[in-house]
């Protein structure tokens, strides 16, 4: 019998927080069971193996940053807009590196669909309306601003910025202030 208590939410949340502490791919069920002190077998009615796990902890983690930049992006606009939701994502990474990584495991076609992934791009395209930007520019928007967002902030939290001046937040603010640049001077196709 499983111990009281135990819950797939709570299990997921104790995996979340194992994978900030150790890594989001050291996270599997028999790491879990060891921090809960029990046998791994009694996670099995709870979770099917380490890779649900896993999952579990990316679909966490894009349900709390959707949460967090939807907060953040409240009556927000044009150039305010874009860097609340890019400091959403640094800011996340930054204090939650493991569920960060997880937030960016592949899933399979369905899992994503019914993800918090979606309302991501849904916040990232109502940030481009302000910037009337048609498709196909709107995508190739989106996927310039993914890139650095996430690009910027791996090597950051990597420690690549660590060793030289000025401070990466400066560097931050200048490539934030340039991504609004270009979105409103958008080349035409």
């Amino acid at each position: 019998m499983a111990r009281v208590g135990l819950t797939p939410e709570r299990l997921t949340r104790a995996g979340a927080e194992l994978a900030d502490e150790v890594g989001f791919d050291q996270v599997t069920v028999s790491a879990l069971a060891r921090r809960f002190d029990v046998k791994v077998a009694s996670l099995y009615s709870h979770v099917k193996n380490s890779q649900d796990l896993r999952t579990r902890i990316a679909l966490l983690a894009l349900e709390e940053l959707a949460d967090r930049a939807a907060d953040a992006l409240a009556g927000r606009s044009g150039k305010d807009a874009l860097t609340a939701f890019a400091h959403v994502y640094r800011d996340y990474a930054k204090e939650h590196p493991g569920r960060y990584a997880a937030a960016r495991l592949r899933l399979d076609p369905e899992t994503a669909a019914a993800s918090a992934g979606v309302r991501h791009a849904a916040m990232m395209r109502a940030i481009l309306r302000g910037y009337d930007l048609a498709e196909p520019d709107r995508t190739h928007a989106v996927r310039l601003l993914g890139s650095v967002f996430h690009g910027y902030v791996s090597l950051e939290t990597a420690g690549g910025f660590d060793h030289s001046a000025p401070d990466p937040r400066e560097s931050w603010v200048r490539i934030l202030d340039s991504l609004d640049a270009l979105l409103r001077n958008w080349p035409a196709s």
